[in-house]
């Protein structure tokens, strides 16, 4: 047991220090080398999100650790196991009432704020109240493209006696970015970002847990967006002036002599 414990925080160690734009190859590869870690690792790493299209509903669903049994996946919108799996696990009926909503509602917020993509809603219960993941993910097109792949666990623990709530938000964002131009050549950019955030709302049906739930992400993914904005884009723009300035040499040194110029000149005027 202590071996294992020593092989899963290793393989974790690994994965935190292996580029994030290839994730999915070094899981596959660390997965064949400690085979018996294929629970643990899958869902304490976030690989990138995949796709898969619903056969029943003929609507496109993500697949992530959390409609996930087995080798199977749910779809959100059958509420169906593909491939077929007969002891699927699968929400309460009142669970999935709220999980149908669920997935039109972020289905709209997608459309509003990505424009494309694709979003996925499961829900689960959990000791003092239920849980649940909404995951999107947006490619993009072109040479010039990348992905955005955001993955929101919520953890709701009910008062039903005060009908107050505590959401406990867990985001993860991975972006990868590509350019290609056949002048400059190629680059690529990809990193992830992890938040956590806490907060208290009242509540009157399951409804308004969805109304609490989307504020929270709402809020939580515009504040990670800026934070990767200044980070990752800022920071490489400063790196990329330090190593060769967007002016030419030419021009530097025109500026810096005319400023010498303007010094010599008020020394003058003062001199006299």
């Amino acid at each position: 047991e202590t071996q294992s414990a020593m092989a899963l925080e290793a393989a974790l160690d690994l994965m935190r220090r292996m580029p994030p734009g290839q994730i999915q190859e070094d899981l596959g590869d660390v997965l064949a080398i400690v085979p018996d870690l294929v629970e643990d690792l899958l869902s304490a790493v976030d690989p990138p999100l995949k796709e898969a299209r619903d056969p029943v509903s003929n609507k496109d669903y993500l697949l992530c650790d959390y409609n996930r049994d087995g080798d199977s996946y749910r779809s959100p919108w059958s509420n169906q196991y593909d491939p077929p799996l007969d002891d699927g696990i699968v929400p309460t009926d009142e669970l999935r009432k709220l999980e149908i909503t669920a997935n039109e509602a972020f289905d709209q917020y997608r459309e509003q704020y990505y424009e494309g993509g694709v979003s996925s809603a499961y829900f689960w219960e959990n000791d003092g109240g239920f849980a649940c993941c909404i995951v999107i993910k947006k490619d993009g097109t072109g040479a010039s493209g990348g992905t955005w792949n955001s993955i929101h666990v919520v953890e709701v623990k009910v008062n039903d006696k005060e009908k107050q709530a505590t959401y406990t938000l867990v985001t993860t964002i991975m972006l990868a970015l590509k350019s290609a131009n056949p002048e400059v050549g190629s680059a690529g950019l990809a990193g992830n970002l992890t938040r956590r955030e806490e907060k208290r709302a009242a509540y009157t049906d399951n409804v308004s847990h969805l109304s609490n739930i989307g504020d929270m992400i709402e809020k939580m993914e515009n504040r990670m967006r800026e934070s990767m904005s200044e980070v990752y884009f800022g920071k490489t723009k400063e790196i990329v002036d330090s190593i060769k300035s967007s002016t030419s040499l030419k021009a530097a040194r025109d500026k810096e002599a005319g400023q010498k110029n303007l010094i010599a000149e008020m020394m003058k005027r003062q001199g006299k």
